[in-house]
């Protein structure tokens, strides 16, 4: 490890991102330990709401008075949370933190909110009424016609079979009558960055016992009587997406036993993980890591260290 003076190349902030259970947090907390005066930025869309702690598994209380976190609690439940506010909140934090001479981890698996703060994303403005009459017409060929025609070149770029995507572009197109590509290259590019990315990679076995065991953690941890406080206090239709969340709601309002709620925020959550792996893999920037190596900390520390033309996919396989 470097002492990261003034203008070393662990200076750069650095993004540690892979698949829900991959160990991405207790490799941040390793890494700030090891580095005096580092803070870490939260990419997690659902650890910024108040109330879901054990459900996101968030960094305990004393582990964030070790360690500053940024972006963990700044949203109540009800709110809508959005990735233009991540993008402008995530920014600010960070310039903060490099301001007063500290050095930023970001850390999280949710692949937009990370590519809306590397990329810095002009993220297009939401139209909700606009949205919610998209999203009540059932023909999703019909949409893609219509986007076709108000912007060919984001209509091409799209699957026939992603309507949310289709009526996401769709809302942009009609509600600020620019085209939605006029936003930005897209997600599909992968330009010059100033972070260092790297990219825990872990096998889907493995992968797929941690988030058994961390089911089975997190409800001897009162998982359960999390949910049903925020079923009682109410929470935005976001908020009540979370992995987990939906599953074990539909318990407490009598729709499914508590097995079939945990076996099927299982399943959903090993396919989340796998979505997580393909979304990660696109961007050639990321270098790889091992996340059930040993010394995995003394490796990622050693790579942050280096410059970055010293320490990109060649080094894919440290």
């Amino acid at each position: 490890m470097t002492d990261g003076s003034a203008g070393g190349p662990d200076r750069a902030p650095l993004v540690i991102v892979g698949p829900t259970a991959s160990g991405k947090s207790d490799l941040a907390m390793g890494l700030a330990r090891r580095r005096p005066g580092t803070e870490i930025v939260s990419a997690d869309a659902m650890a910024v709401y108040r109330g879901m702690d054990v459900g996101t598994a968030k960094p305990k209380v004393e582990e964030r008075a070790g360690v500053p976190h940024h972006l963990i609690d700044v949203a109540d439940p009800t709110e809508d949370y959005t990735v233009a506010r991540f993008a402008d909140e995530a920014a600010r934090v960070v310039a903060e933190v490099e301001g007063r001479g500290g050095r930023v981890i970001v850390v999280g698996g949710t692949g937009l909110y990370v590519r809306a703060l590397v990329d810095e994303f002009a993220v297009p403005p939401r139209y909700p009424a606009l949205r919610a009459e998209l999203e009540a017409d059932p023909d999703t060929a019909g949409l893609l016609d219509r986007l076709r025609r108000a912007d060919p070149g984001a209509a091409a770029k799209i699957l026939p079979t992603n309507r949310r995507r289709i009526v996401r572009a769709l809302e942009v197109c009609l509600g600020s009558g620019l085209p939605f590509s006029s936003f930005g290259p897209g997600v599909d590019h992968y330009g010059p960055t100033r972070f260092r990315l790297a990219g825990l990679e872990i096998d889907r076995e493995i992968m797929d016992r941690r988030i058994d065991t961390r089911y089975d953690r997190q409800l001897a941890d009162g998982f359960l009587d999390e949910v049903r406080a925020l079923v009682n206090g109410g929470w935005s239709r976001t908020a009540s997406q979370a992995l987990g969340y939906r599953e074990l709601a539909a318990h407490i309002r009598g729709e499914a036993t508590l097995e079939e709620a945990v076996d099927e925020a299982r399943r959903r959550t090993r396919r989340f993980a796998r979505r997580q792996q393909r979304w990660f893999r696109r961007d050639p920037r990321i270098t790889w890591f091992p996340a059930v190596a040993a010394d995995l900390v003394e490796r990622v520390d050693a790579w942050w260290a280096k410059p970055a033309a010293d320490s990109g996919q060649e080094l894919r396989d440290w």
